[in-house]
């Protein structure tokens, strides 16, 4: 299936420390594009993969689960690890559970996690039933393009229950093992989130091991905050924070 405009993956192959990014549900490499080139042009190895499924149809995503993304964000960091002695990761929503269980099954592959609204849980009650649930409601409305500012992230208008399925089944995989991650956390969560409650934030930073934990909140954004108006904050302060810790 063909790429969507706007969702292509991004590389740059110079750099001696490297960031793995990894985008949300139902989104697309477009969500991170420009953190990715502002932190390629600050002299790190970029990888920005599109996670199977996404950036197509939303035909492919009700096809693939947690397995192809995590599979898919695992290659990609042991491609920068072949060339870098130092990666780090940073991610939007659920590319937040997909680093976490980088951080808990790699402990020594990742230098520290930068994580943008990390989702390891949802506002609606009704996502653990969702493997239930698909059987009756294929799909529902998306969750695209929540920001203040107007924005186009590559994300799908519709939303298979089975990928949703898929994700619960993530956050069942990480959240019990939180405690294995202990590398520094940079985490950034707006104050308005209509995707994903604050509650996610608060398992995280009471649940890893890390000791090295800031948290800054975002009062000018929503969601997507990598593309709303504290774009330009998340970039220059996770760049402070890898810098620090390289």
């Amino acid at each position: 299936m063909a790429q969507r405009p706007s969702t292509e993956p991004f590389h740059t192959d110079t750099g001696e420390v490297g960031v793995l990014f990894v985008h949300g549900f139902t989104g697309s490499p477009a969500s991170l594009r420009g953190w990715a080139e502002r932190t390629a042009s600050a002299g790190y190895r970029v990888s920005l993969p599109r996670l199977p499924g996404h950036g197509t149809r939303w035909q492919e995503l009700a096809v693939t689960s947690w397995p192809d993304w995590y599979a898919c964000v695992d290659r990609e960091l042991s491609d920068l690890r072949a060339s870098c002695d130092t990666v780090f990761v940073a991610s939007l929503s659920m590319g937040g559970a997909l680093s976490l269980m980088l951080a808990e099954k790699r402990p020594d592959d990742v230098a520290g996690l930068v994580m943008v609204n990390p989702a390891v849980t949802a506002m609606s009650r009704l996502v653990p039933f969702a493997g239930t649930l698909r059987r009756f409601v294929p799909t529902v409305a998306g969750i695209a393009n929540d920001a203040m500012l107007e924005i186009d992230e590559g994300a799908y208008d519709r939303t298979p229950l089975a990928a949703v399925a898929g994700m619960y089944r993530l956050w069942c995989e990480v959240r019990p093992y939180l405690d294995l991650v202990s590398c520094p956390l940079l985490i950034f969560r707006s104050e308005v989130d209509h995707v994903v409650p604050p509650t996610s934030v608060e398992i995280i930073t009471r649940q890893v091991s890390s000791t090295d934990v800031t948290v800054h909140r975002l009062a000018n954004s929503y969601h997507v905050a990598t593309m709303d108006n504290d774009a330009g904050f998340i970039v220059d302060t996770s760049l402070e924070f890898m810098a620090e810790r390289s």
